[in-house]
Parts: C-alpha cells; structure tokens; sequence
C-alpha cells in the first residue's frame, strides 16, 4: 500500500464458505471458451488479507456506483440490472459454474463492459470492500437449506450483515427475494436483529411484488409456476 491509500478496515478472519456443488451439466464446447476467455477479462482479483480492493478500479471507465449481486444464479437479472445501467459497475459473485458460464454469455452477447465476477464465496470481497463502497446488494432466490441443522450455512446471518452493513452506503439497499417463506423469515429475524438496517415495507404490497427496477430471474419464474409465491423484501442501510 503506498503513500496516501486508504488503510485497510480491520475484519475478523474469514474462512471460505461454499456448500453445494460446483458444477452441474458438463459445458458445451462454447460455454467452456465463453467461460474462460470471459474470466480471464473479468474475474476480480482479490487482494491479499487485510488489504483492500476499490471496486470502481475495476471498470475501464468511471461509474457513478457499484452495486454486488451475492449469488447470481443463472445471471438473468445481473445482466437486465448492467444493461438499464450502464453507469453503473456491477460485481456478481457466484462459485457455481454452469451459472457463471450463463452469465459471460450475457455479458458478451449485450456487449457489457460494467460487469465483474468473483468464482467464490461472496464473503471474501465484502471483506476486501473499502466502507460505504456499495450503493446496493441483492441476494435473490438463495438456496434455503431447509435442514435446521443446516440453517448456519444460510448467507444471511450475523456475520455476513455486518460486512455488508460496513460495506454499503448510508441509505443503500440490501434486496432479497425467495419462494421459501422459511427463508424470508429468517430474514427479516436476523435483519430485525441487526442495528445497521430497517425493512422498508409499510404494507404487504411493499413485499409482495418487485419494484419496476427489478428485473426477474428464471428462479423466480420456476417458483410461481410450481404455485409459490415468492417474497421481495428491501432493507435500507441505516447509521454510519
């Protein structure tokens, strides 16, 4: 770090956490060419321990924000989100390869140059993120982990609120949809339980439906057609 560079915020050690599969479907020979030539241009190098990385360094021009999408699945509303803004850089970190080869399609098909990627574990970028870097976050359809023994592998707890709320600005939202009410209700507890957000819902058409800025993926689409519902909250970062 030279001379003048922010100092690293100090965060506790963080071990990588990704459950699940890493791969599904073996790729097509393209979606294997897509997905290496498009990490090779956009995969985010994460600094070492206890050194920062500024995200808007990471785009070939300035943008006005950055927003992180936590786990982008197929990359459907990643790419809608970096088409409607091209001011906007957006970083998308998913370690599951089908979805990431999905994504790159996305980027190179759109001809977006606001996009970065991250093949691991969300986590470790939050605690690379200088304070107040992200104006937005979103966590969309997660995948639940149903088992109560395995609730301490939801993204969604203590820890990961606290590099978040560190992370975003004052005012910045934090989006999370799911078709599992067990989900949802695990997090509005674990958010109500956190100082730095309030859930800005004042009824229930505030969680029942997307905002027009928010674009739907094929989880979502998948979930209303086998009958569920899904839920769309929006917390807004409070406090400094």
């Amino acid at each position: 770090m030279t001379e003048g560079d922010e100092a690293p915020v100090e965060t506790p050690a963080l071990r990588r956490k990704v459950f699940g599969r890493r791969s599904g479907h073996k790729l097509r020979a393209r979606q294997a060419d897509i997905l290496d030539t498009g990490l090779t241009r956009l995969a985010v190098p994460l600094p070492p321990p206890g050194e920062i990385l500024d995200p808007r360094g990471l785009f070939p021009r300035a943008v006005a924000d950055v927003w992180f999408e936590i786990g982008f699945g197929g990359g459907e509303h990643l790419a809608a989100q970096a088409e409607a803004h091209p001011d906007i850089g957006i970083i998308g970190a998913e370690p599951f390869v089908n979805g990431m080869a999905s994504l790159l399609r996305h980027v190179e098909e759109r001809r977006l140059d606001n996009v970065r990627v991250l093949a691991d574990d969300a986590r470790l970028l939050l605690a690379a993120l200088p304070e107040a870097s992200l104006s937005r976050a979103f966590l969309l359809f997660p995948d639940p982990w149903p088992k109560s023994r395995h609730h301490k592998r939801r993204f969604v707890q203590q820890e990961t609120l606290d590099l978040l709320a560190r992370a975003l600005k004052p005012g910045g939202e934090f989006r999370v949809a799911s078709d599992i009410m067990g989900y949802i209700e695990w997090t509005l507890a674990q958010v109500g339980l956190h100082h730095g957000f309030e859930w800005l819902a004042e009824g229930p058409a505030d969680w029942r439906a997307r905002t027009e800025d928010w674009p739907p993926t094929r989880y979502e689409a998948k979930a209303i057609a086998a009958g569920r519902k899904p839920a769309y909250l929006r917390f807004r970062r409070v406090g400094g």
